[in-house]
């Protein structure tokens, strides 16, 4: 029997992995290993996040700012890529999974670039978890991008939030609900500016290879029990309520 998958409000979940190479070297060990030891987590993460329902999952792999890293480091990160995607691959088909990569790649060896077109083309009319792994990726980047692009198709016109929305990287990813980071700061890192206007935001001590299935679905719990308001001061059917029982007493205290 195959059981339901539960629902609740979050539907994008985007998560920032930090914490590798410092529980690395908490432990001794150079600071990659952390890296390798992080990159075991993530199919688990995949899986759990497509269990509890989540409909897209943004996972911060490389960021712009990581090019500054030593490049010893910097090979081992495009190394585990191209592992993941030759390990993952048939059970992210299987499970009916879509795999995009949203950043520039164009630093990445020819045999990485083609495993990442290979899948994103074979997973590209499922149907079942949105996954982005963000490579190369800067939010602000993003950004401009997207406003030069409006600018060129649409010269001398105004640019409206939900056109340039429009021209983002990945628009049918949508807004995010909940920004997870791992590792203790508590800072976005440039991470999707402009999908996370409204998200809920979670910082865990935890650094990315301590991290677990069970603290991930406790996340999800936590957050989707917080009232989100989007600006408003309360939602529509609380305000309601409170109104008629203001309603109530008044009536009350004159009777």
């Amino acid at each position: 029997m195959i059981l339901a998958k539960p629902k609740h409000s979050i539907k994008h979940v985007a998560i920032i992995m930090d914490g590798n190479g410092r529980w690395a070297s908490m432990r001794a060990h150079p600071r990659v290993w952390g890296h390798v030891r992080g990159s075991g987590i993530v199919a688990d993460i995949v899986e759990a996040a497509d269990d509890a329902g989540v409909g897209a999952l943004t996972m911060y792999a490389f960021s712009t700012e990581n090019w500054c890293r030593p490049q010893t480091e910097v090979r081992v990160l495009f190394n585990l890529l191209h592992k993941f995607l030759k390990r993952e691959r048939d059970r992210i088909l299987k499970n009916n999974i879509r795999f995009k990569i949203m950043g520039d790649i164009t630093n990445l060896p020819v045999s990485t670039k083609n495993l990442i077109a290979q899948l994103e083309n074979e997973s590209r009319l499922n149907t079942g978890l949105k996954l982005t792994f963000a490579f190369g990726y800067g939010g602000r980047s993003e950004i401009t991008q997207a406003m030069n692009l409006f600018v060129k198709e649409n010269p001398g016109r105004d640019v409206t939030e939900e056109e340039l929305a429009k021209y983002l990287m990945i628009p049918d990813l949508g807004d995010v609900d909940l920004l997870i980071r791992t590792g203790g700061d508590h800072r976005i890192s440039n991470f999707l500016l402009w999908q996370i206007a409204y998200a809920e935001l979670y910082f865990t001590d935890t650094k990315w290879p301590d991290f677990s299935v069970v603290e991930f679905d406790e996340i999800l719990d936590i957050v989707s029990k917080r009232e989100r308001r989007f600006g408003a001061i309360t939602s529509a059917p609380d305000l309601k309520s409170n109104i008629e029982q203001a309603r109530t007493n008044k009536s009350l205290l004159r009777g």
